[in-house]
């Protein structure tokens, strides 16, 4: 083949597959995408998410464009995606609304501001973004964590012994806010329960919080052997002290077999949860989590409040 032929049989490819290179991906396709995404396990999204934020980045500026973008971010944040989806996520919801501004809701940042943010704050990624509300969330959360920081509860657990947190100074005390009814909770507790175990000996206090009622918690809990001692926050007092936003979205059948990780239908969710601080034991605010988090991930939380395995 001389080299006329291979320039024109080069040319003519090309011009064939340049339909499929440049192809607009669709908001239909990328709805599609993210359903996929949540139903792959958290070990296996790293590549994929960051393959969805690419293709969010096409689609057109909207209102559209910036829920997707806000979608992926939620999705991102559980367990250990890695640092390069976070930050994927992260660069896909600042383009969007840098494109798409979102109004004030009585005053405050619409929630995509917020989970941006939190990406920012909690999650170490990093946001170009330059908007008055952007930096009206960020500020906001640090307020937020400075009332954290001032938090004070008693709560009873499951047996009636009391918890007040001020009271547990010269302890690493991990809180978790969780629920029966939120899938990523329930995948959190054998780790807790394997933590406690074996660090309770190291001035290690684990309290799991939830806002459910007595009667729910105890059915679930008695069915496995769960070590780490279960509070109850009846009037989501304990909730609000911690700017837990604690909404119980649906019941699901949950099935727990003695000895066995529980398993919770995957279509609920609760709205705020799972959440995890960790405290030092001069009971400074070391760290914290705004989603499910693998035992590394809460071997990194209790090693910043000071326990070293």
């Amino acid at each position: 083949m001389n080299a006329i032929r291979r320039t024109l049989l080069t040319t003519a490819i090309v011009l064939l597959a340049a339909p499929l290179l440049y192809a607009q991906v669709t908001e239909p396709a990328v709805i599609k995408q993210l359903e996929k995404l949540r139903a792959l396990p958290i070990d296996q999204r790293s590549e994929a998410a960051i393959k969805l934020a690419g293709n969010i980045r096409t689609l057109p500026a909207g209102a559209k464009k910036v829920g997707l973008a806000d979608d992926l971010a939620h999705v991102v944040t559980a367990g250990d995606q890695g640092a390069n989806a976070l930050q994927a996520a992260a660069d896909a919801l600042s383009q969007a609304l840098a494109e798409t501004p979102i109004p004030a809701k009585k005053d405050q940042p619409p929630e995509p501001y917020f989970e941006l943010a939190r990406l920012v704050r909690y999650e170490n990624a990093h946001a170009t973004l330059n908007d008055a509300l952007f930096a009206q969330a960020s500020h906001l959360l640090a307020g937020y964590d400075a009332d954290v920081q001032k938090a004070d509860f008693t709560l009873s657990d499951l047996k009636g012994k009391k918890y007040t947190l001020s009271e547990l100074r010269g302890k690493i005390v991990l809180i978790n806010f969780w629920a029966t009814t939120c899938n990523a909770c329930v995948q959190e507790l054998p780790d807790l329960d394997i933590i406690y175990t074996h660090y309770q000996s190291q001035g290690l206090v684990i309290l799991t919080i939830t806002p459910e009622d007595y009667p729910v918690v105890t059915k679930f809990i008695r069915k496995w052997e769960y070590n780490p001692p279960v509070l109850i926050d009846a009037d989501g007092n304990a909730a609000k002290q911690f700017h837990v936003d604690v909404e119980i979205v649906t019941s699901a059948a949950t099935s727990v077999g003695k000895g066995k990780q529980p398993q919770v239908d995957t279509s609920s969710d609760v709205k705020g949860l799972p959440r995890t601080f960790v405290f030092d034991r001069e009971g400074k605010l070391a760290a914290q989590a705004i989603d499910q988090r693998t035992q590394r991930q809460f071997f990194e939380m209790l090693a910043a409040g000071g326990l070293h395995p």
